[in-house]
């Protein structure tokens, strides 16, 4: 567990996430690979999923408190995975669809204000994921998005949390304002640690957190190499362990 500006943050494995602020728990692209196994949380205000990929229904109950809210890219077909997963209408959550450019508050006290999240409430922004590259590629543009959440901090400030989602560094990334950055940094199917460190470096942010490595053989990646890269940079950064 990493503490953030009165905040924490978690990576539990693969893409799972889980961020606490004041009041709220999110966790973005809960489950596959056996990362929540033994633990039954069951303590998510809020849900993120960015694509079909990381869709899992079971991790979503798993997670998902009494009265959560999932979030969920509205290109996902469940019909079309190839697992045996249920419908998000079929979950005991309400359901919010987002595109790659929706602004949504989630939580007791939702409204069009700017001035911040309050307690138990987060901004959800979703900014396009995809591969931007030649070729047959596993993200094509349309299939998913990243997260960019606000969240409200114990301290007096937000914390802008970001997850890109599977995808390659995209135009707009590096326009955000992010504090904490949590980059795929596997390669592959998604950006790789230099190109993770090179938008960290234009991010700059509070703090960076990588996760979406060396759960499978395509994304075995050199973690310490990363810290390295990015401390070099005059970023702070933490690597988190999962199997704690």
């Amino acid at each position: 567990m990493v503490h953030h500006d009165g905040t924490t943050v978690r990576w539990l494995g693969y893409a799972t996430l889980r961020f606490a602020g004041d009041g709220v728990v999110v966790y973005c692209d809960p489950g596959r690979y056996g990362v929540l196994d033994g633990i039954e949380p069951r303590d998510g205000d809020v849900i993120c999923i960015t694509h079909a990929h990381h869709y899992d229904s079971d991790a979503i109950r798993q997670v998902a408190s009494d009265d959560a809210t999932l979030v969920t890219f509205e290109g996902i077909d469940t019909s079309r995975i190839d697992r045996d997963v249920e419908r998000p209408a079929d979950l005991p959550c309400e359901v919010r669809w987002v595109d790659s450019e929706t602004d949504i508050a989630v939580g007791p006290a939702t409204g069009n204000r700017r001035d911040g999240p309050r307690p138990g409430e987060v901004f959800v922004r979703t900014v396009p994921a995809y591969n931007d590259r030649d070729g047959d590629v596993p993200h094509p543009k349309g299939r998913g998005c990243g997260y960019h959440l606000t969240l409200p901090s114990v301290w007096d400030r937000d914390v802008t949390a970001f997850w890109p989602g599977d995808t390659d560094v995209l135009d707009g990334h590096a326009a955000l304002d992010v504090s904490l950055f949590c980059p795929p940094i596997g390669g592959g199917p998604t950006m790789d640690r230099h190109e993770a460190a090179a938008l960290a470096e234009r991010l700059d942010p509070n703090l960076v957190l990588p996760i979406h490595y060396d759960t499978l053989d395509m994304l075995e990646t050199d973690a310490d190499a990363f810290a390295a890269d990015v401390a070099g940079r005059g970023i702070p950064v933490a690597l988190d362990d999962p199997t704690r």
